[in-house]
């Protein structure tokens, strides 16, 4: 048994073949690919419909670039959070699942990176079209700072910890 504050081995408290860990491993990690995929969908579809919108014809170069810029940002992230999926489904039953979560790993993190910046991008968008000024500059330095924060800095603090 652990005591308050230290940081417990799930290793040593399952009894699970490895195998079975890596099952484990699979399933927790595509179902936090599902919720960060329905995320950047919904980003994606978003950013696809702004050209096509009346208002379009008004927006400054500045926007049109921000705009192409995010738009990258969140097909890099749908692209890096795709790549798993396809390629488990390449490696089906060549036994490749440790390979494959720690390669889904590795690109879901990338992806988080890259959904980060297509917040921050969006956000940057909407604040300089209805507000202008200095807001695009204090929305996209919030974002990214909550982003960069909750997303990455508490959990590798958490680590560091150990």
């Amino acid at each position: 048994m652990t005591q308050p504050g230290q940081k417990q081995d799930v290793r040593d408290d399952r009894a699970e073949s490895p195998e079975e860990r890596l099952d484990r491993n699979t399933i927790e990690l595509l179902n936090e690919l599902r919720i960060a995929g329905t995320g950047v969908q919904i980003m994606f579809a978003f950013l696809l419909v702004v050209p096509f919108n009346a208002g379009w014809s008004k927006t400054s170069s500045f926007e049109r670039t921000v705009y192409f810029v995010t738009l990258a940002f969140v097909a890099l992230a749908t692209f890096l959070l795709i790549a798993p999926p396809a390629q488990h489904r390449l490696l089906f039953r060549h036994h490749e699942k440790p390979y494959l979560i720690v390669l889904a790993n590795r690109l879901a993190i990338a992806a988080l990176v890259f959904l980060s910046l297509g917040f921050a991008g969006i956000l940057v968008l909407l604040s300089d079209y209805v507000v202008g000024g200095i807001a695009p500059i204090v929305t996209g330095a919030l974002t990214l700072a909550i982003t960069g924060g909750l997303w990455f800095a508490l959990p590798l603090m958490r680590l560091a910890m150990e």
